[in-house]
């Protein structure tokens, strides 16, 4: 019970306990009957402060109370009543037909069918332009000392119950902070209403309690919901017993109730350095109930909303989404359990998104042992752990924003490795051409799938490239002789019309990630990564040498027949056949200088002695009318 004084008024706020006749007739011999399913829900009452600072929610021993909260006014004659000047601004308490007070228990008509059917994020239809205005309004709203004044001025823009909520949704978790050090110590101030709006924050209990403190004020039925939660701290497959961890509220909107949850809507807690960050959460308003039981599990079946409710054993072992996952538009994941067992050395997750969407992950922190690979709604992500045992496996999406965010964790059960799945440690994501490579230039690849076989350790791939955009290629693996310096020797591109051509030749036998890159050419910056593929050779006897290196002039249309080897034999007279489109002379030279001739066919060809030097270059002269040549391609000699 709390006083309030002011110069005319002195207001008494209490909660009336009432005990029908009937129960109180039966006390001490029904106390252990179950619960009417259409009686109010059990509070479970004695609140007590526990290690991570919310009430500890316990049983009655005794009979099921429910209460009302009331105000009384002890003023002068004279004085005009503050109620009655409060329920002139709203109504302060709502009433059935009957003129009950007490909100109305859950029932069939708030129940919505489970799993989710994909419809809506909402548990009502939602528009959330509508709410742009008011968003604004209600997050300048500056903070009050008195309650009541802050709700009368955050409802001065909202017109409906729906507006209402909506604007003491948005304040309290826009100036709301979780306060991390009370929850620790226990601090049982951070549960009072003073204490809330004088230092502007509290933990979960105090969330709720203010939430359904304001939503009182604005004539909008509110409940606190006790209960357990998969939140900071968390870890997947745990088990919930005793002590409810949680709290968060239910409202009456439109004849029905609905779910929310402001502490988790105003931002979250760092699990690295426990600090709290502001950063707003929509999904957490009026959530859809089949997805608000996936971190939220009530002490009261009826407050899940859901047809058919769900048991604590199904809460602990189904499948975690957080809200992310929903908020970047996945769908459903495969497997649906958060613990994966190998077979064979590896787990695949298959992922389904309502839009083309990128993916990323880490197995153990690292992007590395496995091959993501996009499709046009989801993803597709096989993992070979290096190790037995268990591993942490994230898997992160895109979505519309520009920043990955975690949407799915699992843990892998590995009880075998196989040797022979070692994938490079340059192997990006995503693997193979996608949507996402064609959205980038890069159009009907010759090879879709992002495996490539051969036995020759030889490659060549094709695509078609839009106008004004550059390829660049680079071959990578974990053992030499590739370096940084040599990583793009062993790609040779060739342009054709508007397809390019990358010929590859493998230095070993082994696996290789060739990478992809574009760049428009008329924009500064650099080239970006888009896809790779993975080329896979098992031929110990393969030891292909470096292409020879090109140069800026080599343009495109060029074709290079032979030599197709970087690295040409000491002492020798070694052939030459290029096509090159709009020169006018073309040579070789070496020690001496070796013209190529024009054949028939379009074809540049002559001989070069690689006698007395260690390097040979292929020069064009562009313009019959000037002298200068321009280097084209170079090759090395090897030592005599």
């Amino acid at each position: 019970m709390e006083l309030k004084k002011d110069s005319n008024t002195v207001s008494i706020d209490m909660l009336l306990i009432v005990h029908s006749e009937k129960r109180r007739s039966a006390q001490g011999t029904h106390s252990d009957r179950q619960a009417d399913p259409g009686a109010p829900p059990q509070r479970r009452g004695g609140l007590q402060g526990i290690g991570n600072g919310t009430r500890k929610w316990q049983k009655l021993e005794g009979n099921d109370l429910y209460g009302t909260q009331l105000t009384v006014e002890v003023h002068p004659q004279d004085a005009m009543p503050q109620l009655l000047k409060k329920f002139s601004l709203a109504k302060r308490l709502q009433g059935d037909k009957n003129g009950n007070t007490r909100p109305r228990q859950p029932g069939g008509k708030d129940a919505h069918a489970y799993p989710w059917d994909r419809s809506s994020l909402k548990s009502m239809p939602l528009d959330l332009r509508q709410f742009e205005k008011l968003d604004t309004y209600a997050s300048q709203v500056m903070v009050k000392s008195s309650l009541d004044e802050l709700v009368n001025d955050l409802l001065q823009e909202a017109h409906t119950d729906l507006e209402r909520v909506r604007a003491i949704w948005i304040w309290i978790c826009h100036h709301i902070e979780y306060d991390i050090e009370a929850a620790q110590e226990k601090d049982r101030q951070a549960f009072k209403t003073t204490d809330i709006l004088r230092t502007q924050k509290t933990n979960c209990d105090g969330y709720a309690g203010l939430f359904e403190k304001m939503c009182r004020i604005a004539g909008v039925q509110c409940l606190t919901v006790p209960g357990y939660s998969k939140g900071f701290g968390y870890q997947t497959g745990q088990s919930f017993s005793g002590e409810f961890d949680h709290a968060w509220n239910a409202v009456y909107l439109e004849g029905r109730w609905h779910l929310v949850d402001s502490t988790w809507g105003s931002g979250l807690v760092d699990t690295t350095t426990s600090k709290f960050t502001f950063l707003y959460n929509e999904f957490y308003f009026l959530t859809h109930p089949a997805l608000f039981i996936e971190d939220h599990f009530p002490d009261n079946k009826n407050w899940q909303l859901l047809k058919p409710p769900q048991s604590l054993r199904q809460f602990e072992h189904n499948m975690y989404h957080k809200s992310e996952f929903y908020n970047k538009g996945m769908l459903s994941a495969h497997p649906e359990t958060s613990v994966i067992r190998t077979v064979n050395g590896k787990a695949t997750v298959t992922m389904e998104s309502c839009a083309p969407t990128l993916f990323m992950f880490m197995l153990n922190g690292k992007q590395e042992h496995g091959l993501l690979s996009l499709r046009k709604n989801g993803m597709k992500l096989e993992v070979y752990p290096p190790t037995m045992g268990t591993h942490k496996l994230q898997i992160f999406a895109k979505g519309n924003s520009d920043i990955y965010s975690s949407v799915l964790e699992y843990t892998l059960k590995c009880n075998y490795v196989d040797s022979g799945v070692r994938l490079p440690t340059e192997l990006h994501q995503p693997v193979g051409p996608s949507w996402f490579s064609e959205q980038m230039g890069i159009l009907k690849p010759s090879h879709p799938d992002p495996i490539l076989h051969t036995t020759d350790g030889r490659f060549s791939v094709s695509f078609g490239v839009e106008e004004g955009i550059s390829v660049l290629a680079s071959l990578h693996g974990d053992d030499g002789p590739i370096t940084e310096e040599t990583q793009r020797r062993y790609i040779f591109q060739l342009h054709r019309e508007k397809r390019t051509e990358l010929k590859v030749q493998l230095p070993r036998a082994g696996k290789f990630a060739l990478k992809i890159f574009v760049k428009k050419r008329q924009e500064p910056g650099n080239y970006v990564f888009v896809f790779n593929y993975l080329l896979c050779c098992s031929n110990t006897k393969v030891n292909w040498p470096m292409f020879p290196e090109s140069f800026g002039n080599w343009g495109p249309g060029n074709e290079l027949l032979e030599p197709l080897s970087g690295v040409l034999p000491a002492n020798r007279n070694v052939p030459f056949k290029l096509k090159l489109h709009g020169v006018a002379k073309a040579l070789v030279k070496g020690q001496d200088t070796w013209p190529l001739t024009l054949n028939n066919d379009g074809y540049w060809e002559g001989s070069c002695s690689t006698a007395g030097c260690q390097e040979v270059y292929v020069m064009v002269l562009e313009n019959a009318n000037h002298n200068f040549y321009s280097y084209i391609l170079k090759y090395k000699v090897n030592d005599q």
